[in-house]
């Protein structure tokens, strides 16, 4: 088990900014990937962002491209999701992940990818 917890989540207006944070406890991710889920209601859970903890590769949905950032500290084993200029579409439950690294996009967006997650943080956007 590798224990996720994120935090950061909160109600917001539209325009707005959140930053998310996923701290792993308890050991090092040399090897593998991070990456931020999310789950509208009613929606299926999609793929937001993923980086590669040991070269710090990013990838990221469209709908979020220039908008949101992954980030991570490698001292804290923690990785961030900073989310600006928010949209209610972007209402969500926010989910972290980790699985080991692979080599491209359609890898690293598929929930299969990764064994580890955490319990999510809901991120609700006001009109």
């Amino acid at each position: 088990q590798v224990p996720l917890v994120e935090s950061g989540g909160g109600l917001v207006q539209a325009g707005g900014s959140l930053r998310l944070s996923c701290a792993a406890s308890g050991r090092t991710f040399s090897g593998y990937a991070m990456g931020w889920f999310r789950q509208a209601p009613g929606k299926e859970r999609e793929f937001v962002a993923v980086i590669n903890w040991r070269s710090g590769l990013t990838y990221y949905a469209d709908f979020v491209k220039g908008r949101f950032t992954i980030s991570r500290d490698n001292a804290k084993s923690t990785v961030y999701l900073q989310m600006n200029t928010l949209e209610p579409e972007d209402t969500a439950v926010y989910y972290c992940a980790t699985g080991t690294s692979c080599s491209a996009y359609g890898c690293y967006a598929n929930e299969g990818q990764y064994p580890y997650w955490g319990q999510g943080t809901q991120v609700t956007v006001s009109s």
